[in-house]
């Protein structure tokens, strides 16, 4: 049996070289001329696993200015990096571990609103992780200087179907507007 080992992010690198070359060709960003600038935006390892999806009119500038981290990037990154840990690792596990699973191993043996209430649990175990993993890349970037986009904006707060999809995995769907779509 043949076997393809792919390394961990290269769905977010394939995004982020992607959205490169096509804003080049579009125009909309200048070639980068220096390796260690271009190298750096698309293997930037906080968001490689999760997102969020940074753009390189967003990104590059950052990584040619001065170093600067002030004492609000320092809390502000620990603040989001606690805060997706406990989405990840205390709520998305738990809902899975004492719920989700045991539903979705023997979904006959549950009643009809069980099994609904555990898709409910899905989508929020799904919510946690995802929302975790960019809450604490977007950490990790403060704390080594950069500033990236807010990547989910309260999505179960949305109104309509629209709404929703504005503010669930933001980067991933403004890339699929402005490079598939």
């Amino acid at each position: 049996k043949f076997a393809l080992l792919l390394p961990v992010g290269i769905s977010f690198y394939t995004f982020q070289a992607l959205g490169y070359s096509i804003d080049v060709y579009r125009g909309t960003v200048k070639i980068e001329r220096d390796f260690p600038t271009y190298a750096l935006f698309v293997s930037f390892f906080p968001q490689l696993v999760a997102g969020p999806i940074v753009r390189a009119r967003d990104f590059a500038p950052q990584i040619r200015k001065p170093l600067v981290i002030n004492n609000r990037m320092i809390a502000m990154g620990v603040y989001l990096i606690v805060i997706g840990l406990f989405k990840k690792a205390v709520i998305s596990d738990y809902i899975s571990i004492n719920f989700v699973d045991r539903v979705f191993d023997n979904p006959l043996r549950y009643t009809g609103v069980e099994n609904l209430f555990g898709l409910i649990g899905y989508a929020m175990q799904l919510y946690c992780d995802l929302s975790g993993s960019s809450d604490m890349a977007i950490g990790i970037a403060l704390l080594l200087g950069f500033r990236f986009p807010t990547n989910f904006n309260a999505p179960f707060k949305a109104d309509s179907v629209g709404d929703f999809w504005r503010r669930w995995h933001i980067s991933l769907s403004t890339w699929l507007r402005d490079y598939l779509y």
